[in-house]
């Protein structure tokens, strides 16, 4: 590996996605747009060399943190190890139970999260968004603008659908290579993802949901009326205002979720 790939003494690792936010600008300004507060319950997703859980820590009630990476072990419980109200979780965050965090009181969780992990623990947090507050990520760029598109983007789909059915989605600001050790290849951006106490558009069956969704995105240049013959008719989706003819990038989540509920409530008739 790279000799530049050693950052304060440890070697930043290619497949934990390690890079680590070093710029006191670009720390700052995450820390305010999380705005932390005193009886705040904070987890913090991989927080490497503790960039971001220091001026944290003091900010806080509770500050748990996840680190998968054994050898960041050491290094965090020596800097944090005096606070009585940091706790440090050594495991992987795509196993993690965050609930069992939450109480009586929803958890808000942050991180600059792996580049090669980050839609999948996304979707694992939305499993237990109940018990959260808010997020704020660091991700690449392009999964932000992903999951923030809207249809008639190329960036808008299956990410963009699901995650805008259970948060509301805000870009918030770009971070560049430059403030990292090392830099990465690609932009990063911050979002925020803020849980619906009540959603907008509701299914019964938000798997069938994600099903319709997965199978309407699965071969993008195809038209509707191909993509989802498994599940609906076009004379069913012509009723629903929907044109056969079009592609999964032109529906709106509402319009998804009018195909889901038509399939509901065809299988209770």
């Amino acid at each position: 590996m790279a000799k530049s790939r050693i950052v304060q003494g440890h070697q930043a690792r290619k497949r934990f996605g390690q890079n680590f936010l070093s710029d006191n600008h670009y720390i700052q300004r995450i820390i305010d747009a999380i705005a932390p507060q005193a009886d705040d319950r904070l987890v913090e997703i991989g927080p490497g060399l503790g960039a971001i859980s220091a001026p944290l820590v003091d900010k806080v009630a509770e500050l748990h943190v996840v680190e998968l990476d054994r050898d960041l072990i050491p290094r965090l419980e020596q800097k944090f190890g005096q606070h009585s109200n940091f706790t440090l979780h050594h495991c992987d965050a795509l196993k993690f139970d965050f609930a069992q965090l939450a109480d009586n009181k929803p958890i808000r969780v942050v991180g600059n999260l792996p580049y090669n992990i980050s839609t999948p623990l996304i979707f694992h947090l939305l499993s237990q968004r109940q018990h959260i507050k808010d997020m704020y990520f660091m991700l690449q760029k392009e999964v932000v603008e992903r999951i923030c598109a809207q249809p008639g983007t190329g960036s808008y789909g299956r990410l963009s659908v699901m995650a805008q059915y259970y948060c509301q989605a805000d870009l918030l600001f770009i971070v560049p290579p430059g403030a990292f050790q090392p830099p990465p290849k690609v932009e990063s951006a911050i979002i925020r993802l803020q849980p619906y106490s009540v959603l907008p558009f509701a299914v019964q069956d938000e798997k069938l949901l994600n099903q319709i969704v997965t199978a309407a995105f699965g071969q993008r240049r195809k038209t509707l009326r191909n993509s989802l013959k498994n599940f609906i008719t076009e004379d069913k989706l012509e009723q629903l205002g929907i044109s056969p003819s079009e592609r999964a990038e032109q529906l709106s989540l509402e319009q998804f979720v009018n195909i889901c509920r038509a399939l509901e409530c065809a299988s209770e008739n």
